[in-house]
């Protein structure tokens, strides 16, 4: 039996394909339209050995040492690094890349403690700062009660993840970020909110959601640089991470 589509949404869709036309300066199916460069994609990686990252990646910690972080006033990271990873040293201070950015997917691997100590906020306790300014928390939330928008793959204070797909602590898991800041014009003024999107261990926990401001302070949205470094917390927690890469991402034609 033929299904007859709703007037109302058959011009929805032919108006919606015609702003999608429009918005773009090559006809549908242009043979003249470049090509998307060919990337080696990398692999996944196992427990016990870190993947690859893809080919146009740029991998912030290759396994040896942290020569692509620095302590916030550019000296030496101090973090501890074993084979093929590093691990948080407690009263050491935050972490920083050398390097600055601003839309990026990032992919991070963490284990927290194992045996778990502590609860609430005070287990397995470190974050992944986009610019610095805005954290994903790295948490151990194993069986663990705290508030929810400070668990694991929360946009700290401000948005608790979707689900809890936390791993128990001792095991790997995986964080993919994909980031696009906020903007701002010369005098200061918001000109548009950066938005987040998160799978923690292959699953969606945050889907483009907006940020509102630095989620540290709890503020209003602070002006800043259009690329800053990413930081790794100190929490006082020997908390490790390793396979660590992100690609820079830049606006589509």
């Amino acid at each position: 039996m033929t299904r007859l589509i709703p007037y109302a949404l058959s011009l929805t869709l032919f108006l919606s394909a015609t702003a999608a036309a429009q918005t773009s300066k090559w006809k549908t199916h242009d043979l003249e339209r470049p090509a998307p460069a060919a990337i080696d994609p990398g692999s996944a990686s196992t427990p016990d050995t870190p993947g690859r990252a893809p080919s146009d990646a740029i991998v912030l910690f290759d396994g040896k040492d942290l020569s692509a972080w620095s302590q916030e006033d550019g000296s030496p990271a101090k973090w501890k690094v074993g084979r093929n990873y590093f691990e948080t040293v407690p009263k050491s201070g935050y972490i920083f890349t050398r390097q600055k950015f601003a839309d990026i997917q990032l992919h991070v691997e963490f284990s927290t403690p194992s045996p778990a100590r502590g609860e609430g906020q005070d287990r397995g306790n470190s974050g992944v700062f986009l610019m610095g300014l805005y954290e994903i928390q790295v948490l151990d939330s194993f069986q663990n009660k705290t508030y929810p928008d400070g668990q694991a793959a929360a946009v700290y204070g401000q948005y608790p993840p979707l689900v809890n797909a936390s791993r128990q602590p001792g095991q790997w898991q995986t964080y993919d970020i994909v980031f696009h800041p906020s903007h701002f014009d010369q005098s200061g003024k918001l000109l548009g909110r950066g938005r987040v999107t998160v799978f923690h261990n292959g699953v969606l926990v945050q889907d483009h959601v907006e940020i509102q401001g630095p989620t540290v302070a709890g503020g209003p949205d602070t002006p800043h640089a259009e690329k800053l470094p990413l930081a790794l917390q100190d929490h006082n927690h020997p908390v490790r991470y390793r396979n660590i890469w992100l690609r820079e991402l830049s606006s589509r034609e």
